[in-house]
């Protein structure tokens, strides 16, 4: 079986965010003077990942000066997530279900994290296309609402709104069901609603002193952006109904990369949370889809050397499930041992317990090993790359368990959330 030497090893302490930060001392060379640190996770919603992200921002905020977070969630949503922690007075609970798209801050890891992160100076940011990657309205609302302050007597089409109506989604629950709303929009539906849009987009920037005049520079800006990942969204949701998922991928990965090059308008360095095929610098495969080029790929070739990826790789446990499975409620399923040849075998075999390894410092034989590997797990299925291309530093997770359903979060969550996690929390007490 293949495996690392013990040189290439760096052995981590523990994930508790609270705990001393000796253990990663190496990380602050290791970074250097890069802009954007991104932090992977194998799969979403799992204890581990959600501490290690956490600590690690941890460590780069209090030792490395880093003053911005930047996470996977709607960029419209997460102005309230910003808000609080920069002392907001609204109940954390609401913020952590509308502020954190995709179900991301349902969980008590998060609401953890954001209590640290207010008593720290940080930006938080989300960065992602917003209403569980499917409906419009979130942003749109934003977009809607500036205008109606910026420009009482300019009047929006009003079926702009309400064709985005027509695909809404309530939760992540609702996406298979938008996805058919949308599919059944007649084409020309489809068609005015995209031009109405690319006009509203014409109208700011024809607007654009007037606007930034009336509300402040900063207001403007994050309206603009905020329609920017709108207009994005729908050519990924049309491009999904289509059929074509690597444009949608892409499409989502470009903004996405797009919107951290603003905030770094604002910001000096970043510390960026995502999914490892979000922050990789290779294309990405997925089960019946071409490869599609990453966020990272996209922040690469903008930054260079200026961006450092940190992968994740797993042994056993439970991770997100995938498919009908998770739209039933059981949210979670068994993590089998990785495939021996693949970078989470490799990995797995190369030591007993959590550790790191920089992929810039290896030996020969080392490299040699890595060079041999042409797979990742994903999720539950394996992913073609490189993994001295893709990443600069992994973090192996020997096993990795379901994160903690936070309740009062729950109490804000759209029905159908709380009703899958009712389920999903009522079949964990069945199986303890």
């Amino acid at each position: 079986m293949a495996r690392l030497t013990a040189d290439a090893v760096i052995p981590l302490g523990t994930l508790d965010p609270a705990a001393p930060l000796d253990d990663l001392d190496w990380l602050g060379k290791a970074i250097g003077d890069a802009r954007v640190v991104a932090i992977g996770e194998s799969s979403h919603y799992n204890h581990e990942f959600v501490q290690l992200r956490h600590r690690v921002l941890r460590y780069l905020v209090e030792r490395q000066g880093f003053k911005a977070f930047a996470f996977e969630s709607g960029f419209a949503e997460s102005r309230l997530v910003g808000d609080w922690v920069h002392g907001g007075e609204q109940d954390l609970g609401h913020v952590l279900a509308n502020g954190m798209t995709s179900l991301t801050g349902l969980w008590t890891e998060v609401r953890d994290q954001l209590t640290w992160l207010r008593d720290h100076p940080v930006g938080c940011y989300g960065i992602d296309l917003g209403g569980s990657n499917i409906s419009l309205l979130p942003g749109l609302d934003v977009v809607l609402g500036y205008l109606a302050a910026a420009d009482p007597d300019f009047e929006p089409d009003p079926a702009i709104r309400t064709t985005a109506s027509a695909f809404a989604a309530e939760s992540p629950f609702s996406i298979p069901a938008a996805i058919g709303e949308h599919g059944k929009l007649p084409a020309e539906a489809k068609d005015a609603l995209t031009a109405r849009l690319a006009g509203l987009a014409t109208h700011f920037s024809a607007r654009r002193l007037d606007y930034s005049g009336r509300t402040g520079v900063a207001a403007y800006e994050h309206a603009l952006l905020t329609l920017r990942t709108v207009i994005t969204l729908d050519a990924v949701v049309r491009a999904m109904t289509a059929g074509d998922m690597r444009t949608a991928l892409e499409a989502r990965d470009a903004t996405i990369a797009d919107t951290v090059e603003q905030i770094l308008r604002h910001e000096d360095r970043i510390v960026l949370g995502a999914h490892n095929g979000h922050v990789q610098r290779w294309r990405g495969t997925m089960p019946g889809v071409p490869p599609a080029a990453p966020m990272g790929l996209f922040l690469a070739d903008r930054f260079g050397a200026d961006y450092l990826a940190i992968g994740t790789t797993s042994g056993t446990g439970e991770i997100l499930s995938e498919g009908p499975d998770f739209y039933a409620g059981k949210f979670f399923s068994a993590l089998e041992a990785p495939r021996p040849d693949s970078l989470d075998g490799v990995l797995d075999a190369s030591h007993d317990g959590l550790f790191a390894t920089d992929l810039r410092s290896l030996s020969e034989r080392d490299t040699a090993t890595l060079r041999a590997v042409t797979e990742q797990r994903m999720g539950s299925f394996y992913s073609g790359v490189n993994a001295l291309d893709a990443f600069d530093i992994l973090v192996h997770v020997p096993r990795v368990s379901p994160a903690e359903p936070d309740l009062d979060a729950l109490e804000h969550a759209p029905d159908e959330a709380r009703e899958m996690f009712a389920k999903w929390i009522a079949s964990r007490g069945k199986e303890k």
